[in-house]
């Protein structure tokens, strides 16, 4: 039967495809031989305005690159990244893998300008016997072009360009040998195949032969051999049916096409050629993948931490999604503050004492600080990571404000008696204070009335408080009021110092809601911490009365550089918030804790320390917040769900308490965290 007559249309498509053969191969040729300028000017002279009137220049956009979160000691905590890519220099990559790269897209790169008219009449040809604009003939240089557009537009969201990119037209392919011969004008032969190593997709979700390298192969680009290079380069032609993960008969048939091309062009001789086909692909793979998500890192509760502080810092862009589009990819490297041998300390100790999924089910949570930066050197807690129902753990951090993907916070108790000390110090009580109130026992409660403490900062109705231990009220010395925690004292305190000169001093310490709210006006909040907080925020507070009344804020990340280049280097943000005196005094009544209260039992060997313990009505919720003059540690050990449950006769770990106070377990897993990592260090005398 005799062949169809082409239509119209196919006439017209042939057609177009002879005449821009004849343009390249005829009035173009002359151009394309000559380097650079001299090439665009030939074609300039031609007097074809179609071709003319194309860009004639090209601008390819910095490559998507995910960055990397190290912790203080260099060790990766996570990668996140909107596409695994690592950019590397042409010097980072194995020659081999170059030659390879080269030998099966283009083997003449070196050899002729950004367009082959060798390569182009054979494709041109080829169309035109088959009657199809099909065939490529692209040099390198081509593809690189074509790849690069393909990238922008899917990075701006433009998927219509992204398509338009790579649709076999040959209107397409002319703007394209217009753009090679711009690049070519503009870049070495090496810059470009630098740029095209870094931008090809090699499969399985790696860009760039850096991530496909360590992917597949667990090396570095620098680091391939001649089978793992001839197959990432058979990759980049089908890398979603040839990747060794998925396809691994397919990849290593790929893989000996170049190996054969390789010893074709004299690369490699028969005896390496013989030994590299004969290599199972297995024997080289060694698969790895980047942990781009917090939940595939090893310190998940903290690189979700540090990413929402970064997305807050207006160092890093003028917006939030800004600041997201350079963390994910912008190539940064951020060194954080988190010292994984304290993170080790502080989840071995919570652990030792409230282990996970107890029968109490209680969680427990500490966070660790340095007094005088700010420095956030662990905080963990003792669930395990997980995002979905089921899965055993939660993403909610109890250790954390919310804004930094924390609870809604706990009761901190007494611990809030420490800013009555300071507010009381300051108004020049002393260190020999006594107070003078009424009595309380657990059972029977003392009661204040509005009178008793009227607006601002006062009663709306009657308030019941209870102590821990019975007192018959009179007058009692702070230090023993201190070390007994006594309710109805410090409430005496309050009358006679001023509840709002406390909130003041609370403020001033940057204690607040966990949910961002501001520290409320009502009496029990301020002096019983009746009021919602994170272990952040108390661990934060307390270290400002370990340095002498100096106030830092949260400082988790010490440099961000990107390609080796320092972009912003935030230095800790610090401010005198209290008379140093004053703390000095205070810090005398929570060492009297230590040695005399709640703390006496976890004193740490051979180091002067202050702390306070901590209880919610009902004992839902316990606190241990203490400090040395360089290391300052919250712990909150409850009920992370219901705190309204009471928690009496309590037992874990082979401990048993009547109630679930911050002398039972709290204080335990901080003296842990504490020994642990002062370990080794000298002792510093208190303030």
């Amino acid at each position: 039967m005799r062949a169809r007559q082409p239509s119209i249309t196919h006439a017209f498509t042939l057609l177009a495809a002879f005449l821009a053969t004849a343009l390249v191969l005829g009035v173009l040729a002359a151009g394309l031989f000559l380097p650079g300028a001299a090439a665009v000017g030939a074609l300039t002279q031609s007097g074809d305005s179609t071709f003319d009137s194309l860009p004639n220049s090209f601008t390819v956009n910095p490559l998507s690159e995910g960055s990397r979160i190290l912790a203080a000691d260099g060790s990766l905590i996570a990668m996140p990244q909107d596409q695994n890519r690592r950019i590397v220099s042409l010097s980072q990559v194995a020659p081999v893998m170059r030659q390879a790269q080269v030998a099966i897209e283009d083997d003449r790169f070196y050899q002729h300008g950004p367009i082959d008219p060798q390569g182009l009449a054979r494709a041109a040809l080829e169309d035109l016997r088959t009657g199809s604009a099909t065939q490529g003939g692209s040099t390198l240089t081509q593809q690189f072009v074509k790849m690069s557009l393909q990238e922008q537009a899917l990075a701006s969201g433009d998927t219509t360009a992204a398509q338009a990119a790579t649709t076999k037209s040959v209107l397409r392919k002319i703007v394209e040998l217009r753009y090679a011969v711009a690049l070519g004008r503009e870049w070495t032969k090496d810059q470009i195949l630098q740029g095209y190593l870094n931008l090809a997709y090699y499969g399985d979700q790696a860009y760039g032969v850096e991530a496909a390298s360590l992917h597949y192969f667990g090396v570095h680009a620098a680091a391939l051999n001649l089978t793992e290079a001839a197959t990432l380069a058979g990759l980049v032609q089908s890398p979603s049916l040839t990747d060794p993960v998925h396809y691994p008969a397919a990849a290593t048939a790929r893989r000996n096409v170049v190996l054969d091309r390789m010893h074709q062009l004299g690369i490699i001789t028969n005896a390496a050629l013989k030994t590299a086909k004969a290599r199972p692909m297995a024997a080289d793979l060694h698969v790895t993948n980047p942990t781009n998500t917090c939940a595939a890192s090893k310190y998940p509760y903290f690189c979700t931490f540090v990413i929402r502080w970064l997305e807050e810092q207006p160092a890093l862009g003028a917006t939030v999604a800004t600041r997201k589009a350079r963390i994910y990819s912008g190539g940064l490297t951020i060194h954080t503050t988190l010292d994984p041998q304290v993170q080790q300390n502080v989840d071995r100790s919570i652990r030792d004492v409230a282990p996970d999924h107890n029968h109490l089910g209680v969680a427990a949570a500490a966070y660790v600080t340095e007094p005088g930066t700010g420095k956030v050197l662990a905080f963990g807690q003792n669930t395990s990571f997980g995002l979905t129902a089921g899965s055993g753990g939660t993403a909610v951090d109890y250790a954390l404000d919310q804004r930094y993907g924390g609870s809604g916070g706990f009761q901190f108790g007494s611990t809030a008696k420490a800013f009555s000390l300071v507010t009381a110090m300051d108004q020049g009580l002393g260190t020999d204070a006594t107070v003078t109130g009424i009595g309380a026992t657990p059972q029977h409660a003392a009661t204040y009335t509005p009178s008793d403490f009227p607006q601002p900062c006062g009663l709306s109705r009657n308030w019941d408080v209870l102590n821990d231990e019975a007192w018959g009220g009179g007058t009692i010395s702070l230090k023993t009021a201190t070390a007994k925690s006594t309710n109805t004292a410090f409430v005496a305190l309050a009358k006679q110092i001023g509840v709002c000169a406390i909130r003041d001093t609370m403020v001033a310490f940057g204690i607040h809601a966990s949910n961002g709210a501001p520290l409320g006006t009502y009496p029990p909040q301020i002096i019983l911490g009746a009021q919602e907080v994170s272990p952040q925020t108390m661990a934060n507070a307390y270290a400002g009365l370990a340095a002498d009344g100096t106030l830092c804020q949260t400082y988790p990340v010490t440099d961000i550089s990107a390609h080796g280049k320092s972009i912003w280097a935030p230095k800790p943000s610090c401010k005198q918030v209290a008379d140093p005196s004053a703390v000095s005094q205070a810090t005398q009544y929570l060492e009297y804790n230590m040695t005399h209260g709640s703390g006496q039992l976890n004193q740490l060997p051979g180091r002067e320390s202050a702390g306070k313990t901590g209880t919610s009505n009902g004992n839902s919720q316990s606190w241990f917040v203490g400090y040395t003059p360089g290391l300052t540690t919250a712990v909150w050990v409850g009920n992370p769900t219901d705190a309204t449950r009471p928690m009496f006769n309590v037992s874990m770990q082979g401990k048993s308490c009547t109630a679930m106070t911050g002398a039972c377990f709290a204080a335990p897993i901080w003296r842990k965290i504490m020994e642990r990592t002062l370990s080794g260090t000298p002792a510093q005398a208190m303030p």
